[in-house]
């Protein structure tokens, strides 16, 4: 079953399919979860939080998931986590005033924050085949010696300037789509 199959169940409301979205996938996200500072409790929340917010999204916006539903679903998971990680980091406590972050915006955040995310991997399908591998391989934190023994590259300069060209066709690309505009940070 390809992902609008789970997005086209998840706005009905099918409780057999939801149930099934949740065996499959909630261990792996509990335990992603549980190795970056969270607890069980949180685990829930987040991904009862990108479910709905994956729902409203593609009613909304009728979305096409061009991967599976469940590395879909991790990655919107992941986000969620990550982004709630961090508010915390930059949260002063002070016990007489008391922080509200709205849900509304942090769902905001979360839609722009995928988006962008799903506009790099578009654009990211675009560049060459060779640019691809090299920015996987840079982006995964490869070493550029390592990088060397991986492709026909003879030198670090050399490895050097094709992750800068092909950065720069990606950038470039992204820059270029409509979408860019509306997903800049403010």
């Amino acid at each position: 079953m390809d992902g609008n199959y789970y997005l086209d169940a998840l706005v009905k409301g099918d409780s057999k399919v939801v149930s099934k979205i949740y065996d499959v996938n909630f261990k792996q996200v509990k335990r992603f979860i549980l190795q970056n500072k969270g607890n069980t409790e949180d685990a829930e929340d987040i991904f009862q939080k990108a479910l709905l917010q994956i729902a409203v999204r593609h009613k909304k916006d009728g979305i096409h998931i061009n991967t599976t539903f469940d590395g879909f679903l991790f990655t919107v998971c992941k986000n969620l986590w990550r982004r709630e990680l961090n508010s915390h980091k930059s949260r002063v406590t002070n016990s007489e005033i008391v922080e509200q972050v709205s849900e509304a915006k942090d769902n905001a955040r979360a839609i722009i924050e995928q988006k962008r995310q799903e506009l790099f991997i578009e654009m990211l399908d675009k560049i060459s085949e060779n640019c691809k591998m090299i920015l996987s391989l840079f982006f995964a934190k490869v070493s550029y010696a390592e990088i060397i023994e991986t492709t026909e590259y003879t030198s670090e300069t050399v490895v050097r300037q094709r992750v800068f060209k092909c950065k720069k066709k990606l950038t470039d690309l992204i820059k270029e789509d409509l979408r860019f505009n509306s997903l800049r940070e403010l």
